[in-house]
C-alpha cells in the first residue's frame, strides 16, 4: 500500500463512489482511492490557506467566497 494514513474512511467511500464508472465494468482500487483523497485533501487545505493569505493581504478579518475566486487559477495551474 501507499501508507497513508491520515484519509478518513468517510473520505475513502466518497471517493470511491464518485469514481465509479457506469458506463464501463471498471474499477478503482483502493490504493488510488487513498491517493486521490489525500490529493483532495492537500489541494483544500493549500486553497485554504492561500484564501486566508489573501484575506490578509486585504485587510479583512473574515475570509470570502471572492478571497478563494481571487487565488484559484494559479491554484489549479500549480496542481
Amino acid at each position: 500500500g501507499i501508507g497513508v494514513t491520515s484519509t478518513c474512511e468517510h473520505e475513502k467511500k466518497f471517493i470511491s463512489k464518485s469514481t465509479k464508472n457506469h458506463l464501463f465494468s471498471s474499477t478503482v482500487s483502493s490504493d488510488a482511492v487513498i491517493l486521490v483523497a489525500e490529493l483532495l485533501k492537500v489541494f483544500v487545505e493549500e486553497a485554504t490557506r492561500r484564501a486566508v493569505k489573501q484575506a490578509d493581504s486585504e485587510d479583512c478579518d473574515t475570509i470570502d467566497i471572492e478571497h478563494f475566486e481571487k487565488i484559484l487559477p494559479q491554484l489549479l495551474l500549480d496542481f
